[in-house]
């Protein structure tokens, strides 16, 4: 029987009970991360087993929340953490490197891995065909420990992409596009899985953007296939031998399924207070702004900056 991308994934880490939707399934886990914010709770719990190691391909603890330091807490925190990880290997990531998803994409992302973090944001990995999964400190501390993940197995939700995206129509314009349509809790119980003509219009830092906000939509994951941009962009990173192809079987059928032309999309805005409070821009066209911010984990390429310098200018 076809599988979708997601039911292949899951099907190549399965340990434990059965892959159907709703049924408690337990997966291996490949990776895990955590921040700052969350990674103290997450290393006092691995030291709390007992263990000398952690069990993982690969762990990495980043400091990227915290880096105003108002008093020592914070402070301290990063020393514990930084202590910690040299301890029991994880790899550091030290304040100002960067946010933790784009980081990890670059430098440890590898198609057909699962991933765990103590972060929502962590399926931003799905960008490179990975599982990937936010999930809280002590699921990711038992990761690290070498314990299966357990998780309802979620239902798969299909979006089918087509056309190109016009100009100043961006990425974030296509997972907005979804939260209006389905609202933030349109994609709770499920793996959102992208194919079609589309995504290969679609650069790495691209999928990216629209893969991390699917926490936005309360989805378990969101992934993208591994394809020809995928095996560029590692090239790009220093990392070819990273590269394996992943993509749902022809004629893979989807719980839910939904279509976005992207040639039909419009520059896109969600207003306070939620996500899915989305219009086009031009309604909010002239609204004063007190305050902006540019470079969060869900658009992290330097094109992002790019664009806002642009503007500026």
């Amino acid at each position: 029987m076809p599988q979708t991308l997601v039911q292949k994934l899951i099907a190549a880490h399965l340990v434990d009970g059965t892959p159907e939707a709703g049924r408690p399934i337990g997966i291996r886990i490949d990776q895990t991360l955590a921040q700052d914010a969350t990674g103290t709770l997450v290393m006092l719990e691995f030291e709390a087993m007992g263990l000398e190691r952690v069990e993982t391909e690969a762990s990495v603890q980043y400091v990227d929340h915290n880096l105003l330091q108002q008093d020592f807490k914070n402070a301290d925190d990063h020393l514990f953490l930084e202590s910690a990880s040299r301890r029991f290997g994880l790899w550091f990531s030290r304040p100002g490197n960067g946010v933790s998803h784009p980081l990890h994409q670059a430098h440890f992302g590898i198609p057909g891995k699962t991933l765990l973090g103590a972060d929502s944001h962590t399926c931003a990995g799905g960008a490179l065909g990975m599982l990937a999964i936010g999930t809280g400190g002590l699921d990711v501390a038992m990761a690290m420990a070498g314990r299966p993940y357990f998780i309802a197995m979620p239902r798969s939700f299909g979006v089918e992409l087509v056309g190109d995206l016009p100009c100043g129509v961006s990425a974030k314009d296509v997972i907005l596009e979804l939260l209006r349509r389905h609202g933030v809790s349109g994609g709770v119980g499920h793996a959102i899985e992208y194919f079609g003509p589309g995504v290969s219009r679609l650069s790495s830092w691209d999928r990216h953007v629209i893969a991390n906000m699917g926490a936005e939509l309360g989805a378990t994951a969101s992934v993208f296939p591994a394809d020809d941009e995928t095996r560029r962009f590692l090239a790009a990173e220093g990392r070819p031998e990273a590269f394996t192809a992943w993509a749902a079987d022809r004629g893979a059928r989807y719980d839910r399924v939904d279509r976005i032309d992207l040639s039909e999309l419009v520059p896109l805005i969600a207003k306070p207070q939620s996500p899915d409070a989305v219009v086009p821009v031009s309604e909010v066209a002239g609204t004063p702004i007190y305050q902006a911010y540019i470079g969060s984990s869900a658009n992290p390429g330097f094109r992002d900056f790019a664009v806002a310098a642009h503007l500026v200018r």
